[in-house]
């Protein structure tokens, strides 16, 4: 199982080179992936949170993050696919994948607060089709070299779309969430599953449902990995964690591996740059010896 960490852009953080800084000693230390996330405003839970404090730009920051490291992966956990253009995100993704060398691993999903959704000029009621159909775009887009595309929300045809990305056949994309049609989208368009804070059982539950819808969409469950995004924290009812002392925190990241999660992402939920920096350092003595890349 490799492991990833979260550069803690959702945290109301003031000081962004924080972390830059963050994602440079992760690669250091020996870490698989740093990941960033993605909402536009502070509402709903992100305004509980963080309150009117900076939440920043994902791909931004990976830019800038790919520009400062040179092997660690560079992950979205995950961008809100209703929120973005398909086609210019298609483009702003490809250009930091040719940047990275080959780093990006897109995680997408569609979304939760509707005023945001609202804001942002997305139909809340159609996001499922509108993330199904940005995924196709995308994809059409990367891997096609007379790209074309005849949906509800897009068409075009006739030009040609440059950059491809480095990897290929393109970017990996995964799915995130929980819910029973995420893991539905998993097993027909996704490149990987990664929920968000569920107990090992309930992780192996959702583990036989993927397996299940994709073995009847005719899928390889194989070419599905399985990632899961963690915080560092005592677990409170609906969100399981992995805990705050290391050998609590080892034994969590045990049980994932066992269930065959590839990726483990985890997240030290502060606001705060030191205790940040803390964290990855435990982390880093703690829980990478255990699992060698």
């Amino acid at each position: 199982m490799r492991i990833g960490f979260s550069l803690l852009n959702n945290w109301g953080i003031e000081d962004a080179q924080a972390l830059v800084g963050l994602a440079s000693r992760a690669e250091e230390l020996g870490f698989d992936s740093v990941w960033v996330h993605d909402h536009v405003f502070n509402v709903g839970h992100v305004f509980d949170r963080i309150g009117g404090k900076p939440y920043y730009e994902p791909l931004t920051l990976l830019s800038f993050v790919a520009a400062r490291t040179r092997r660690v992966r560079l992950g979205t956990s995950v961008l809100v696919l209703p929120y973005h253009n398909a086609i210019r995100l298609a483009k702003t993704a490809a250009t930091l994948d040719v940047l990275s060398g080959g780093r990006l691993v897109m995680g997408v999903g569609v979304g939760l607060i509707e005023k945001e959704m609202q804001a942002m000029g997305s139909a809340f009621a159609e996001r499922g089709v509108i993330t199904d159909e940005a995924i196709a775009v995308m994809r059409a887009l990367w891997t096609e070299e007379e790209p074309s595309f005849d949906g509800k929300h897009y068409r075009f045809g006739g030009m040609k779309f440059s950059p491809k990305p480095l990897q290929k056949p393109s970017i990996p994309v995964v799915i995130g969430g929980v819910s029973r049609a995420a893991i539905r989208r998993a097993a027909r368009l996704g490149d990987g599953w990664q929920p968000l804070g569920l107990a090992p059982e309930a992780l192996g539950q959702g583990i036989a449902a993927l397996r299940a819808e994709a073995r009847a969409c005719g899928r390889d469950v194989s070419k599905i990995p399985i990632s899961i995004a963690m915080s560092l924290a005592t677990s409170r009812l609906g969100r399981h964690a992995l805990g705050t002392e290391p050998a609590e925190i080892l034994k969590n990241a045990r049980a994932y591996a066992s269930l065959g999660v590839e990726t483990l992402v985890i997240s030290a939920n502060t606001g705060d740059p030191g205790e940040a920096r803390s964290a990855l350092e435990m982390v880093a003595r703690e829980v990478l010896p255990a699992f060698p890349s």
